[in-house]
């Protein structure tokens, strides 16, 4: 019994190192407003959960402390990869959300972010704040949890870690996301030029009238009203974007 006991205890701790290291890092559970302690409870919660289906795959406990060492980094350092894929896609919308404040007046609004816990710009911690509640809402966080139970079956435990495609595909992500951040911000990018292009116009033909006292104004009426419009699209393909990001981790 004790030998079992042990066995399990060890099986227990490996899958939540992994699973743990995630919810460090995933948009929406690492958020500020969750309790730390409500976040470990649910990855202890999940780890349990998980036992029957990663159990198979977990190596055996090792004799030698420094190869547990490695098991436990590599599980670590596997967590943190697939934490670390889910914030870059969300890079995409931030990036586009900062346009968007750019583009209505609203660059220096600045307001805490409490989705990733730092300082934004305005319209960005509200697209990030309406995104992560869609995705609650939408239950794709059930396909987060489903990309990090198969990845047992692409990183399998106490297997050599392929450092080099977890560079290449960070890097990969990273872009991909800036250049959908800048397709999803186009309509601003737009607004602007076409704004600002109108604005330089009446002031060459109407050099008496006060264009700052009325530009102002009128940059962020209009603005305010693309966004109005644009937002539930952003949205929606954003999280397409985001799906097609975690089934790669998915079979």
């Amino acid at each position: 019994m004790t030998e079992l006991f042990n066995i399990t205890i060890y099986n227990y701790l490996m899958i939540f190192l992994r699973i743990g290291a995630v919810f460090m890092l995933t948009p929406g559970f690492s958020a500020s407003y969750i309790n730390i302690q409500v976040r470990l409870i649910f990855a202890l919660a999940v780890s349990l959960v998980s036992m029957p289906l990663i159990t198979p795959m977990l190596p055996t406990e090792p004799s030698e402390f420094s190869i547990m060492v490695q098991y436990i980094l590599n599980e670590i350092s596997v967590g943190i990869f697939l934490g670390m894929v889910m914030q870059f896609l969300f890079f995409a919308l931030n990036f586009a959300g900062s346009l968007a404040s750019q583009a209505i007046g609203f660059a220096n609004a600045q307001i805490f972010d409490p989705t990733f816990q730092n300082q934004t710009m305005l319209i960005e911690s509200f697209l990030s704040i309406v995104a992560i509640t869609v995705v609650f809402i939408m239950d794709i966080h059930h396909l987060m949890l489903e990309a990090i139970i198969d990845s047992y079956y692409l990183f399998i435990p106490g297997q050599p870690i392929p450092w080099a495609d977890f560079a290449s595909h960070l890097t990969e992500t990273v872009t991909k996301s800036f250049t959908f951040g800048f397709k999803l911000g186009s309509p601003f990018i737009a607004f602007t030029i076409i704004f600002y292009t109108s604005i330089g116009l009446v002031s060459r033909l109407m050099p008496q009238l006060n264009i700052f006292f009325l530009s102002l104004p009128l940059q962020i009426y209009l603005g305010i009203g693309l966004l109005f419009i644009t937002a539930p699209i952003i949205i929606s393909v954003f999280l397409r974007y985001f799906d097609e990001g975690l089934y790669l981790f998915t079979h």
